[in-house]
């Protein structure tokens, strides 16, 4: 295996000089530039890098990164499950126990040179052909951390005291597809949201300043709402988890019965996927972390071998349809796969 050295990188940042790997929570409201990673089941990594510069992502270096064949990804639950499921989910709805819930199916296959695989070489091909606000890398070998994502979504952001929260739900190929279920769905999570963040917000400072909106993404459109407010006295990094985690965006609502649900009908454990995935600057009190959704990650300890995963989903409300929402998965996850696989036809070329 090539000599990974620890880095994370996110958007024009980059850090290095790793000084302290920790799964404390409450580091982050230490001192120093932190990479964060915190799987959708609970597995914090926080890194702490002593060398945070600018440094723009590079350009695809040819064949720096080998991915999967486009054949090889296999799914933990096939199109007759996940309909399957989203029938279950309706059910559920129908007798009162939830009013949306998020159902997830992992895609994993086969690294074809494990040896030579690096996450940062990925995300120089993520951003050329799938360009995301929030897209970043987080290379941690040594603690088993491997990440290359293009989130489109903001978990948290932090500046002193602010909070702000970006939720996405209602995902179509065009503005024209957003349906009704789409904007019922928002403004379910929204609320979520809200109350998470009245948890350990000072009272009368959680606010919505956009609701809603229509955003624009390669191959794709959201609905993206805007939920903001003032963390309390007191409140710092473990509190703020504490109530949000994970986020409402890719559990459902209430989140207690989206999460028991989720449990019993996923058949694979979303890991960073759904998760968080940021940077803390603890010195200037400012931090970004973006829910793991776009997200790719190695299993260097997986059965049979290493093994690169991504994940995609879908919130299922009572007017879902359940073949829809299969779609939904399949159009969330196609471009991204290209990417990866090196099958993905930008301008210019393939990008390889």
């Amino acid at each position: 295996m090539q000599d990974l050295q620890p880095m994370a990188r996110f958007g024009g940042l980059l850090a290095t000089d790793l000084r302290d790997v920790t799964s404390d929570v409450s580091a982050l409201d230490s001192t120093g530039f932190w990479a964060v990673s915190a799987d959708f089941e609970g597995r914090m990594t926080c890194a702490r890098f002593g060398d945070v510069r600018e440094v723009p992502v590079p350009a695809p270096v040819p064949g720096a990164w080998r991915g999967p064949a486009a054949d090889r990804w296999t799914s933990s639950l096939d199109r007759d499950a996940y309909v399957a499921g989203v029938r279950r989910i309706r059910e559920h709805i129908a007798g009162g126990e939830v009013y949306q819930a998020n159902l997830c199916r992992v895609m994993s296959a086969p690294l074809p040179d494990p040896d030579g695989a690096d996450v940062d070489a990925l995300t120089a091909l993520l951003a050329r052909g799938n360009p995301a606000p929030y897209a970043g890398t987080i290379r941690l070998p040594a603690h088993g951390v491997e990440i290359a994502t293009a989130s489109p979504e903001l978990y948290l952001s932090r500046s002193g005291r602010h909070i702000e929260s970006g939720p996405i739900k209602g995902t179509g190929r065009t503005a024209a597809d957003l349906l009704e279920k789409d904007h019922a769905e928002n403004v379910m999570i929204v609320d979520l949201v809200r109350n998470d963040l009245g948890r350990v917000c000072t009272t009368g400072s959680v606010a919505v300043p956009e609701l809603c909106a229509v955003e624009e993404h390669p191959g794709l459109v959201h609905l993206v709402s805007r939920v903001s407010g003032e963390l309390a006295d007191g409140a710092g990094w473990p509190e703020l988890l504490d109530a949000t985690f994970p986020p409402g965006s890719v559990t459902g609502a209430p989140k207690s019965s989206a999460l028991r649900i989720i449990e019993a009908l996923e058949t694979a454990p979303r890991g960073p996927y759904c998760g968080g995935i940021g940077w803390v600057d603890a010195d200037r009190g400012v931090a970004e972390l973006a829910v793991g959704i776009r997200t790719f990650w190695i299993d260097r300890q997986a059965t049979g071998g290493p093994r690169l995963l991504f994940g995609t989903g879908a919130g299922i409300t009572w007017g879902s349809d359940p073949e829809r929402e299969w779609a939904e998965t399949e159009l969330k996850a196609a471009r991204l796969l290209a990417v990866a696989s090196g099958a993905y036809q930008a301008s210019g070329g393939t990008v390889r």
